[in-house]
């Protein structure tokens, strides 16, 4: 339901044809500011999801629920955002195998690289299965348009793997880890859970969830000194059938 009378889809469409001009680039900052001046009561990081969902070759909108009405925007390599060009753009992303990959924070080890196809593969298995984890845990969702959902969730320019709720209305942030998990990923996951409980929880509990291929002793050992995060080792299983 929109908090205002016109969607933030509506709004944002709006924003865009009276503001951006062919040639002029614009950034999420400035629409950002205009929600915050015009529609207070529409959370920022709500502006920036739909601004993803706007945005013709953002690898995160396949997530969100975009479809060709959505195409307005196209983002530089410098993040800055234009009007998208139908004729001289690459063709807009609805589906993952539309995405080229881009580089990531994270460098896959030497000999590793293999296993980062296989991280699509992993969140779409617990998109699915969320009760694998625990049960009752339902994938987040934004309140007034159910296509933001909390994968690859963005948090101020940094994407959270999985964003979900669990029974009791807590939120939970899932970080995966396709190989081994290391201790750093602990900070990680306390950065996500700091933006989260700033820019969403409204006093909610926020808990943490590492998932990965292996745990090292360093982030078993990191991870028990700290309250509300939980761990997981995953197994990959391939049953074959003759035919």
């Amino acid at each position: 339901m929109s908090i205002y009378e016109k969607s933030t889809n509506q709004l944002l469409t709006e924003f865009i044809n009276e503001n951006c001009k062919p040639g002029e680039t614009i950034n999420k900052e400035e629409i950002v500011d205009w929600f915050s001046r015009n529609y207070p009561k529409i959370k920022s990081n709500t502006v920036g999801c739909h601004i993803i969902k706007f945005t013709t070759n953002h690898r995160t909108r396949v997530h969100y629920g975009a479809t060709s009405k959505c195409d307005m925007l196209f983002q530089l390599p410098d993040k800055r955002l234009r009007l998208y060009n139908p004729e001289s753009d690459p063709k807009p992303i609805y589906k993952k195998d539309e995405i080229i990959e881009e580089d990531s924070d994270e460098k896959p080890e030497v000999g590793d690289s293999s296993q980062f196809a296989y991280e699509s593969h992993l969140q779409d298995y617990l998109v699915n299965n969320l009760h694998q984890i625990e049960q009752g845990l339902q994938l987040f969702r934004d309140e007034e348009d159910n296509t933001i959902t909390g994968v690859e969730f963005d948090a101020g320019g940094k994407r959270i793997d999985l964003l979900a709720v669990d029974k009791d209305g807590s939120l939970v942030v899932v970080e995966l880890k396709v190989s081994r998990g290391y201790e750093r990923t602990v900070g990680q996951l306390l950065r996500y859970k700091a933006w989260v409980r700033e820019n969403l929880a409204d006093g909610r509990k926020v808990r943490g969830v590492i998932i990965a291929k292996s745990i090292s002793p360093d982030l078993k050992l990191a991870a028990s000194e700290i309250q509300d995060i939980d761990i997981f080792e995953y197994d990959l299983k391939i049953d074959l059938k003759k035919i």
